[in-house]
């Protein structure tokens, strides 16, 4: 009870701290990125400084994506590729662990923080179209039992689709997944992405400029590897569906049961989208 208690009040108070900060500072998220990336620029401490905002960042929810692409206008396309992938997957784990302290002993109830972590997760997933709250709640229960059960596949596959980077992150804690599949499927998962915006922001001259002097180039192979991770999510799911047979929890990011057709969305729900 203490050890949760001293990490909701950590991750609340790192929240409001950040959010003080700005009010006083009067800078926006962009602008207040490309202060620091002006002051770690060609900085011999620029890596360890950018790890450790990385490692901050989840606890202030700070876009991940923005520093991600702040990480390729810092160290270039190679160097920045490298650091990414450590800041990214080791934020992740700081995330997840914070969720595990969240939750009760292995064994115990999932707490309510979970199932509306586990919900939003589903609804980021799923636009549904009429569905009850019962449904979605229902739909939230089972693919919580899914990313138990299945946890390397289902958490590879939010990855690919790019939910929310923290929200899976604090979901997969507060489920008490296991450490070793959520890390590698993060790794895994998150890396098309990860090159995509790294490649973008190293052709940018400044974060808070928009995408001025973009490299042509760059935004094609981005593009492309957005479209293979959104491609190969898809994949993903079809096999699961036709493993599950397309219904119950065993079917794809659906509420609801299959419509038959052997991918398990539903008649009811949309494809999720990233």
């Amino acid at each position: 009870m203490v050890q949760r208690a001293a990490a909701l009040t950590t991750l609340l108070g790192a929240v409001v701290a950040w959010r003080v900060y700005q009010h006083r500072t009067g800078m926006g998220t962009t602008e207040t990125l490309q202060r620091f990336v002006d002051r770690v620029d060609s900085a011999r401490w620029g890596v360890p400084a950018y790890l450790g905002v990385y490692l901050a960042r989840p606890l202030v929810l700070f876009p991940a994506t923005l520093l991600t692409v702040a990480g390729g206008l810092i160290f270039g396309p190679v160097t920045g590729i490298v650091v990414v992938v450590v800041g990214a997957n080791a934020s992740a784990m700081v995330a997840y662990g914070v969720g595990r302290l969240l939750t009760k002993r292995p064994g115990a109830a999932v707490p309510a923080g979970a199932s509306a972590v586990t919900a939003g997760a589903a609804s980021a997933a799923n636009a549904v179209d009429g569905a009850t709250p019962s449904a979605v709640l229902g739909f939230a229960n089972r693919w919580a039992d899914r990313m138990r059960r299945n946890s390397f596949e289902s958490i590879l596959l939010m990855r690919l689709l790019f939910l929310p980077y923290d929200l899976v992150n604090y979901s997969a804690g507060l489920l008490r997944i296991r450490w070793v599949p959520f890390l590698g499927a993060t790794a895994i998962g998150s890396l098309p992405g990860t090159v995509s915006f790294v490649l973008l922001g190293a052709s940018l001259e400044r974060v808070d400029e928009g995408i001025d002097g973009l490299d042509p180039a760059a935004l094609i192979v981005s593009v492309g590897l957005i479209a293979a991770s959104i491609t190969t999510s898809r994949l993903l799911r079809r096999r699961q569906s036709v493993a599950g047979g397309g219904t119950g929890a065993g079917a794809g990011p659906g509420v609801g049961r299959g419509d038959g057709d052997g991918d398990g969305d539903g008649d009811t729900a949309l494809q999720a989208m990233p």
